[in-house]
């Protein structure tokens, strides 16, 4: 970094210790105006800590700051009174959160939240704070951003949350934004637009960024300075294309090579295990992959079959109470899984890939079309074959905080499917198997008696993952599972998940915007635009031939983990239509050509 340039901020052998834990430990690094450093590292390495303790929001979790300081604008925030932070958060430091659900007030719209950060900071009236508020999501590429204002968050796609934080922490143009995750819910396509409007507003207001993520594809994109962070030290830290070029320290040549890469899988009929990290020697280093024999059995009949699904939500009524607007989030979708076969939904967010699976796990209700599972119609189940249906389908949800119970601890949690099934009475028995779980998915057996509060996103998720596996289940409904896991356990969980295909025929519905991992781990994809599916095929046809202008677009918006590559910095053309329509205004339903075996794509209206 330059030293001619003062820093915006300047973290000092910061230490941030929970009781006997030191989780930083002596961490240093500087931003500068109109500058990015991205923070990478492992799920728990203290990236998180970081920035929630830049922002004194650690405070409120017990953090303890043993050494160190943070200079920002020469002022050690550490020192700051809780009065003092409270005008300098959302005004000076913004921060973008990881978890969006969990950051949005689910009792104001969003327009009411959005209004409280310009009226607090700004000293904006009601009226203009909302003009500004819609201003901001259409800056953020939402549709319909009048309507939007009145909506609330859980009304919204995860991916669509996550734009509301992003224009919510831009609000009041900060000198400093820290972005935790802040692309983690979002498909490659609004991705691709969100980089380049932080990109955009970085350089007109001379904005100093922190960049956590996960994503090495974002960190060639965005990122001026990289810092590296293993187990709570910093153990590399440079320019992004010294880094990216040579990497020094074992654990960024392990991060780096560990990055699943679009365009690897050419050439191969089956999906393929992800290298892992290991310890040798006390540092890290990858175990070499391996190819796995397809598991896929399209010799029997499908597991799952779902024929013309359609899902409609009321979105505005009359005085009466008739609905006077509709949004059509699925629209006559078919398709098949087989024992042993995952198949990937992908597709923008607001696209229907959620509200298919959670139709298929009942948590939705649908409008028409059959839904059948081991050959048994839902219209058709006893309330007995429902429930034993729930325990052969189970459902990793996108956001890890918000579906799992904060008064109970993780090992209650995952014990909880075992227990309301029936499927073990002893209670000792119960434990091993939570343990055995835990040690499963890449976490130590002790953190069972933990609440969720005291994991890491990336930690959560894992848990979340066991729980869904508690049950044994046949089918695996996983919507954005792994969005929130660092690469090197992002690789773990997906061996996970094809050890479990490959020992038992467990089935997937994949639901990601990681065309990279899609590209990896599935058999089938099926791609979604506004509750329709484009294209579908075998991983080969889709990844290897695209056939249709949507499946091209999405490709060519994902991120390269490569600094020295081309950036296309112009927007993607075009906004996401509008879903919502009034009653009677239907949306035409494309037909489908089979323009190879199994390769299908949608017509034109």
């Amino acid at each position: 970094m330059s030293e001619t340039i003062k820093p915006l901020l300047s973290v000092e052998n910061l230490s941030v210790e929970f009781g006997s834990s030191r989780v930083v430990d002596e961490l240093s690094f500087t931003v500068e105006a109109g500058k990015t450093v991205a923070v990478v590292g492992e799920s728990g390495s203290g990236k998180s800590v970081t920035s929630l303790s830049t922002m004194r929001l650690a405070d409120m979790m017990g953090a303890k700051y043993a050494t160190g300081r943070i200079m920002f604008n020469d002022r050690d925030l550490l020192k700051a009174s809780q009065k003092e932070m409270r005008s300098i958060r959302g005004k000076e430091i913004a921060m973008i959160f990881q978890e969006p659900m969990t950051s949005l007030n689910p009792v104001f719209t969003i327009g009411d939240q959005i209004c409280e950060v310009l009226m607090l900071h700004e000293k904006l009236g009601k009226s203009a704070a909302m003009a500004e508020a819609q201003r901001l999501l259409d800056m953020v590429r939402l549709p319909d951003s009048a309507e939007l204002l009145h909506r609330f968050p859980h009304q919204l796609s995860g991916g669509m949350r996550q734009r509301v934080m992003i224009a919510m922490a831009l609000a009041c143009r900060p000198k400093l934004l820290i972005a935790d995750e802040p692309t983690t819910a979002l498909d490659v396509t609004i991705q691709a637009q969100i980089l380049n409007i932080m990109r955009d507003l970085q350089k007109t207001l001379g904005m100093g960024m922190v960049f956590i993520t996960h994503d090495m594809g974002v960190v060639a994109e965005m990122a001026d300075h990289v810092v590296v962070m293993w187990k709570g030290k910093k153990v590399e830290e440079g320019p992004v294309r010294e880094i990216f070029a040579n990497p020094q320290h074992p654990y960024t040549r392990t991060l780096l090579s560990a990055v699943p890469k679009l365009g690897s899988m050419t050439g191969e009929e089956f999906p393929k295990r992800m290298p892992l990290t290991v310890l040798q020697d006390g540092e890290p280093a990858l175990a070499g992959e391996e190819r796995i024999q397809d598991t896929a059995k399209y010799d029997e009949k499908p597991l799952l079959s779902v024929k013309d699904l359609f899902v409609r939500f009321d979105i505005k009524k009359n005085l009466f109470g008739k609905a006077t607007h509709r949004c059509s989030a699925v629209q006559k979708v078919s398709f098949d899984i087989h024992p042993g076969e995952t198949l990937a939904l992908v597709g923008e967010s607001g696209s229907g890939k959620s509200t298919i699976g959670r139709t298929i796990q009942q948590l939705q209700s649908s409008m028409g079309g059959e839904i059948a599972f081991n050959g048994r119609s839902y219209s058709s189940m006893s309330a007995a074959e429902r429930f034993r249906m729930r325990q052969e389908v189970q459902y990793i949800f996108q956001d890890p905080f918000a579906s799992l119970d904060p008064r109970k601890t993780v090992g209650f949690s995952i014990a909880e499917p075992i227990n309301t099934h029936g499927l073990i009475n002893d209670s000792k028995a119960v434990k091993r198997r939570v343990d055995e779980l835990l040690e499963r998915v890449g976490l130590p057996s002790n953190v069972a008696s933990r609440y969720p509060h005291e994991f890491s996103g990336g930690q959560r998720q894992r848990v979340c993952i066991a729980r869904a596996l508690a049950s044994d289940p046949k089918l695996i409904i996983a919507d954005e599972a792994l969005s929130a896991l660092d690469v090197s356990i992002q690789a773990q969980i997906i061996n996970l998940f094809m050890d479990l295909q490959a020992e038992r025929g467990l089935a997937y519905l994949f639901i990601s915007h990681d065309m990279a991992v899609v590209e990896k781990m599935s058999h089938r994809v099926a791609v979604l635009y506004l509750g329709q599916i484009m294209e579908m095929g075998s991983r080969q046809q889709v990844f290897e031939n695209p056939s249709h202008d949507y499946t091209r677009r999405l490709l060519s918006a994902v991120p390269v983990a490569d600094p020295t590559a081309p950036r296309n910095t112009a927007l993607i053309e075009g906004e996401i239509p509008n879903p919502v329509r009034r009653v009677g205004d239907e949306p035409a339903i494309l037909s489908h050509e089979e323009i190879n075996p199994g390769h299908f794509i949608a017509k034109s209206a």
